[in-house]
């Protein structure tokens, strides 16, 4: 049975020194080659510490000819427990999970960071769709080439439809569901589908623009200060300047995105459902419905939407 409690996602520091000794110690490790110049100009030392673990492995589907180089963070360590792989949200990236990963390992999990195809640092340059068919088939050759064992699959906000939709699609991959502030009644992108191709990349460029981004942060978090925000805007970002990634927002855009109401109640696996008590972006009400009507539920969590500053 899995087991989870309510826990901080954000550390505290006990010391200054603390905190000095792991800004240093993420100071003096290099950033893989392929991340974004603009990595460098991060603050946050839970983000640069994790970034240097970023790594790309070839994965082979079959709607490509070629290898798609694709970004994750490995465990350290192989443990005789099933692994626990996190997903990230909507256009976002495996350093979504800086302060949690840690946490998990020291707990001594297996534990992965996973990028969902068309988000985070894969190299999508030959990539030429990015619909949510592409991404469980992408997802599912990653899990079948490396993963290889039935996993805990960690989805927030969108990325708990992916997990949906993945557990429903290969059930013999997933063990057991972990959603947070799940995003999981969405009708897709709606009527954004409908746009014309020049009016799409308008509204993704508007969605790569700093305010928007400044904004959801404000959104998301309480008690924190205005230069971490800044700072947490442009690491979320980050994935957003590389040349490919219009292309592959648009065209997730255009496809129709995520619509899994229909498949909820397919869900075999048991879940456990986490909710901001204070979520400005989805209605912890949802998380009610949700564990009254589809789930077979361990747990259900509210938890108090703060971050906890170092």
């Amino acid at each position: 049975m899995l087991i989870l409690t309510a826990c901080p996602l954000f550390p505290k520091c006990k010391t200054q020194t603390q905190r000095r000794r792991f800004a240093i110690q993420a100071a003096d490790n290099k950033f893989p080659s392929f991340l974004p110049k603009e990595m460098e100009q991060i603050k946050d030392p839970f983000a640069r510490k994790l970034a240097t673990r970023i790594e790309r492995l070839p994965i082979n589907v079959n709607f490509s000819e070629n290898s798609i180089m694709s970004s994750c963070v490995k465990p350290l360590v192989q443990s005789k427990q099933n692994p626990v792989v996190l997903l990230h949200g909507f256009d976002s990236s495996c350093l979504e999970w800086r302060y949690t990963f840690p946490l998990l390992e020291e707990a001594g999990l297996e534990t992965w960071a996973v990028d969902i195809l068309g988000w985070g640092f894969s190299n999508l340059e030959r990539l030429g769709s990015c619909d949510v068919e592409s991404k469980r088939e992408h997802f599912y050759q990653l899990w079948k080439s490396y993963i290889k064992r039935p996993m805990t699959l960690v989805g927030p906000s969108l990325g708990a439809a992916v997990a949906v939709d993945f557990a429903v699609n290969h059930p013999e991959a997933v063990e057991n569901l972990v959603l947070i502030d799940a995003s999981v009644y969405a009708e897709g992108t709606g009527n954004l589908a409908k746009l014309p191709k020049a009016a799409a990349y308008a509204g993704v460029s508007l969605l790569k623009s700093f305010p928007l981004r400044l904004y959801t942060i404000f959104l998301a978090f309480k008690g924190v200060s205005f230069s971490t925000s800044l700072d947490w805007t442009n690491i979320g970002r980050l994935h957003c300047l590389y040349p490919w990634w219009e292309d592959a927002t648009v065209n997730f855009m255009i496809s129709g995105g995520y619509n899994i109401s229909g498949q909820i109640d397919q869900v075999k696996q048991k879940t456990l459902i986490i909710w901001g008590e204070d979520d400005q972006i989805i209605s912890n009400k949802l998380g009610v419905v949700s564990n009254s009507t589809f789930f077979k539920i361990l747990l259900h969590i509210r938890l108090e939407a703060r971050a906890f500053r170092c």
